[in-house]
C-alpha cells in the first residue's frame, strides 16, 4: 500500500508530463506576472508532490491525468520513470529556491528569475517535448554517477543521445 502510494509511476505517460509542465509554465508565469510570491509555495509543494508519489498528492498531477489527459483522446506515449521523476526533483530544487528566495528573504527579484529558468525548462518539455531533467539523468549514467542497471528503458535513451551526439 505504501509502495503504492508513494511510488513514482514507470512508465510514465509522455503525454501527461507535457501538460503538467504547461501547468508549471502557466503558474511561473502568473506568480510574476501578477507579482503573486505565495504561488511559489503551491508550485513547490506541486514539485516535491510529484517526486514523493508522482501524480498522487499533486493537484496538478491529478487534473491531468485523470481529467485532462483521458479527454483527449491522444494515444498515451510511454517513457522511463526515473529520469521523469529526477526531473521533478530538480524542479523542486529549483521551485524550493524560487520560495525561499521570495519568502523567506525578500529577493524577488532574485526568485523571479528561478522561476523564470524553471519556466523556461518547463516550456521546451510542454512545447517541445524536451525534458533536461531527462537529458541530466542520462548524461549521469554515461558518466557512471547514476547506475545503468535503474532502468534498461533508459540505457536505450542514454544510447540514442551517443548516437545523436556522433553524428
Amino acid at each position: 500500500m505504501a509502495s503504492k502510494l508513494f511510488g513514482f509511476p514507470n512508465p510514465v505517460n509522455e503525454v501527461s508530463a507535457r501538460l503538467v509542465a504547461a501547468g508549471v509554465v502557466l503558474l511561473c508565469v502568473a506568480t510574476v506576472a501578477f507579482d503573486q510570491p505565495w504561488l511559489t509555495v503551491a508550485l513547490a509543494y506541486g514539485f516535491v508532490a510529484r517526486v514523493v508519489s508522482g501524480p498522487t498528492f499533486s493537484p496538478l498531477g491529478q487534473l491531468v491525468t485523470r481529467v485532462i489527459t483521458p479527454r483527449l483522446g491522444v494515444p498515451p506515449r510511454f517513457v522511463p520513470g526515473p529520469p521523469k521523476r529526477f526531473a521533478q526533483g530538480i524542479g523542486a530544487l529549483f521551485s524550493l529556491s524560487a520560495a525561499a528566495l521570495v519568502l523567506g528573504f525578500d529577493l524577488r527579484s532574485a526568485g523571479y528569475a528561478v522561476l523564470g529558468a524553471l519556466a523556461c525548462a518547463a516550456t521546451l518539455e510542454a512545447a517541445f517535448g524536451v525534458c533536461l531533467g531527462c537529458h541530466i539523468f542520462a548524461g549521469l549514467m554515461r558518466l557512471g554517477l547514476i547506475p545503468q542497471a535503474v532502468c534498461q528503458e533508459c540505457r536505450d535513451i542514454t544510447d540514442r543521445l551517443r548516437a545523436d551526439s556522433v553524428a
